[in-house]
């Protein structure tokens, strides 16, 4: 895969916006958004809360030099694209989701008494943000998609990615061509700006839907074949492995799972005897949701919470229950969410070694004081 390009440069911190303790946790190279900073902030997460996920560093491309490179036996016409030539495109604007594969990863220990290799995400890696873009069908259409074309293979600009002392080169994840035709995006602006630095200026990949590895930051090559493609982010990583999967692994992860999150610290402190409005998000990679429930008994009953912003639910929705505690001590709270295909959120959720698509009901902790 050679060096890093000339027109991307190396950063001396992994992850250049501010990152305030109040708005992130950090887990080396990436960051995750903190629930309570999103409460009352709408639809969209601001660009300055949204979490970070990086294999190695956010680089800094010069985007004068920039290219897009599309190649590879699928094109009949392969070509180069400047900035200007995207924007030149017919351009789609999408509100979706993007999240880490790993978000919720810390359950498996915490919960279900199993840890998981990897990031400790709790429930913060995730965003939605508004992305504005062109059709990646429209940009294989230009380079002349060829009829017998599998694969699309886009390649990110950040910096090679060592492993136990192997290069496993820049960070790619091949695309069956048939999703690469449907509801593909290479954006180029988030929440109304350019895309910054850290969610992957000048272009990334958004691919609704499917866990975050798919959606590839700082594009800069895009390789379409007639034969199947691969790389180590679609065999020895964001794969199921460990129990109840084939010696292998099972096939790469595509869509994702349902979840809920409270908009509360963790460990929040609530005074006893007064009504608190609860909010908080549910999503999911399958369908909308149609369905929130909230527990304070550890799930001995359930009550419906009241499911609003309905007109965005393609992303997440918003919802909100009222919840007066009685007595002062530990509580727990839990939230569980059912789209329209009936997934829903169970009680555990099988274990995998890597800690991919936890989606069981998370067991949220308050204490109550008097």
């Amino acid at each position: 895969m050679g060096d890093i390009p000339p027109l991307a440069q190396s950063t001396p911190f992994p992850i250049i916006k501010p990152l305030p303790p109040d708005l992130f946790a950090v887990h080396g190279a990436s960051a995750e958004m903190r629930w309570e900073a999103m409460r009352g902030q709408g639809h969209l997460v601001p660009n300055d809360r949204f979490f970070v996920r990086n294999h190695t560093a956010t680089p800094l491309i010069d985007l004068t030099t920039w290219r897009l490179r599309l190649h590879g036996s699928g094109l009949r016409s392969p070509r180069d694209l400047t900035y200007a030539d995207l924007l030149a495109l017919p351009a789609t604007t999408v509100d979706c989701a993007i999240e880490c594969a790993g978000n919720g990863r810390s359950f498996f220990g915490t919960q279900q008494g199993r840890p998981a290799a990897g990031t400790p995400w709790r429930l913060g890696g995730i965003g939605v943000a508004r992305w504005r873009g062109v059709r990646l069908s429209a940009v294989l259409a230009l380079a002349g998609l060829r009829g017998d074309a599998v694969d699309v293979l886009p390649s990110g600009l950040d910096p090679e990615y060592v492993d136990g002392g192997v290069n496993l080169g820049h960070v790619r994840r091949p695309l069956p061509v048939a999703k690469a035709l449907g509801d593909v995006l290479l954006a180029y602006e988030m929440n109304g700006e350019p895309l910054p630095p850290d969610h992957g200026f000048p272009v990334r990949v958004v691919v609704p839907g499917w866990t975050g590895i798919a959606s590839v930051k700082w594009v800069g090559d895009i390789e379409v074949s007639t034969t199947p493609l691969s790389s180590p982010w679609s065999t020895g990583m964001y794969r199921m492995f460990g129990p109840g999967s084939p010696p292998g692994g099972g096939p790469p992860l595509t869509t994702q799972v349902v979840k809920s999150a409270f908009e509360l610290p963790w460990e929040a402190v609530l005074p006893a005897g007064r009504a608190h409005l609860l909010s908080g998000r549910s999503w999911s990679g399958t369908g909308r949701v149609t369905r929130v429930e909230v527990s304070d008994d550890r799930g001995a009953s359930w009550r419906p919470a009241r499911v609003r912003d309905t007109g965005h639910s393609a992303a997440w929705v918003l919802w909100d229950a009222e919840w007066t505690p009685a007595r002062p001590g530990p509580h727990t709270l839990m939230a569980r969410a059912t789209d329209e295909t009936g997934a829903g959120q169970p009680l555990r959720t099988a274990y995998n070694t890597m800690g991919y698509l936890f989606d069981a009901i998370v067991e949220h902790p308050v204490t109550v004081v008097s």
